[in-house]
């Protein structure tokens, strides 16, 4: 089991068993069903890129039990080829086409076999023009099937993890690139322009983000690019990723210093390396979420830099840049094998410089893998 790229998803077999867990989740949950829109719940569940429009296309999805419907998508008859890349024909989905004139919020009803009031859930990205006349026809609002699909995203397959890993791969051949275009007096949109095609070219489908912080910018998380010109001295954050057919995603962050740094940067760069090396070392079944995202900060409180860690230290990812599990302080989350999360405490000063550095990490049975095995020194570049 595992990527088909002839379709750009996985195989027929991975879907299969992902609708059978969902189904059973939502039985457990005391659903009748879930319907799922398009969006990443239902890429996950379907292979899908079928996009959202004001005519409703979604995958109904009965629970098992006495007198349940069978698993069927709802699709407007103009909109049939958006199935097509997708596994529903070859796993045997029924499918109900609609025409302008009919009422595709009855078919869902009717799809799910019971009778009002319906409980049922929807994926959180479904748009209130489907929502409110949905409810309308079940005699309840939806609640939302988050809590039933979550532990499912959450915990990454064996198809899915090889594909993080090709994504880890890949986006580490970009950062390997990075030296030769940290030039002093090219501007920051420069680089990114240069990390955007090399991006492409180690076999990303398309960029999501990039972030190229120099200097001063480099003290603002989420800065992206600016024109501002490199210069010798220049501490640079790059934060980059994108998507990775399947369209499992990459992100990465190194720091790069231009010329060696003083040794006030060097020091605290230091104390923020053990940091990062602290919460993936604490990394195990078991664990939780905010157990790591502790390990990570206490390093930098005994140091003094607490106030300059401003952000959570991870958060999930798969086909959504940012997912569950969310690594963050209060998160009573327990970690189980096979969640995917990034790691990557970083210290900002502003007006003069920041860092950060960033792994993707899947838990193991005894620990955690890394997806990304660049070093994680700051990397001096000629001046």
């Amino acid at each position: 089991m595992g990527f088909s790229g002839e379709h750009g998803r996985f195989s027929t077999e991975v879907y299969a068993g992902r609708l059978r867990a969902a189904t059973a989740a939502a039985a457990e949950a005391g659903l009748a069903g879930l319907v799922i829109t398009p969006g990443y719940d239902l890429r996950y569940l379907l292979g899908s890129r079928a996009q959202t429009f004001e005519r409703l296309t979604a995958l109904v999805l009965p629970s098992q039990g006495a007198g349940a419907g069978e698993p069927t998508v709802i699709v407007p008859r103009m909109e049939l080829a958006s199935l097509k890349d997708s596994a529903v024909l070859e796993l045997g989905l029924a499918v109900r086409d609609w025409v302008d004139g009919d009422d595709p919020y009855r078919l869902v009803a009717e799809s799910l076999c019971t009778t009002p009031p319906i409980a049922t859930a929807v994926t959180d990205s479904m748009p209130a023009l489907h929502l409110l006349p949905l409810a309308e026809v079940f005699g309840v609002v939806p609640v939302l099937a988050t809590a039933v699909l979550r532990t499912l995203r959450m915990v990454k397959d064996a198809a899915e993890i090889d594909a993080l890993r090709k994504a880890g791969a890949a986006i580490d051949r970009v950062h390997e690139r990075v030296p030769e275009f940290l030039v002093p007096g090219r501007t920051e949109a420069d680089v990114a322009a240069d990390i955007a095609e090399a991006i492409v070219a180690e076999g990303h489908s398309e960029v999501a983000f990039i972030i190229v912080g120099s200097g001063p910018n480099g003290a603002d998380p989420h800065h992206e690019c600016s024109d501002r010109k490199l210069e010798a001295g220049d501490v640079v954050v790059v934060d980059i990723g994108g998507p990775y057919e399947p369209g499992y995603n990459s992100d990465s962050t190194r720091t790069y210093s231009i010329g060696q740094p003083d040794a006030d940067v060097a020091k605290r760069y230091a104390v923020l390396q053990r940091a990062q090396q602290a919460a993936v070392a604490a990394v195990r079944p078991g664990v939780t979420a905010g157990e790591i995202d502790a390990a990570a900060r206490e390093v930098l409180a005994a140091e003094g830099l607490a106030e300059a860690f401003v952000h959570r230290t991870g958060h999930g990812i798969g086909l959504s840049v940012h997912e569950e599990p969310y690594i963050v302080a209060g998160n009573e989350l327990p970690l189980e094998e096979g969640m995917a999360f990034s790691v990557e405490p970083g210290i900002y000063f502003p007006g003069q410089w920041g860092a950060r550095i960033e792994d993707i990490v899947i838990v193991t049975a005894d620990g955690a893998m890394a997806v990304n095995d660049r070093p994680h020194d700051l990397l001096v570049v000629p001046a």
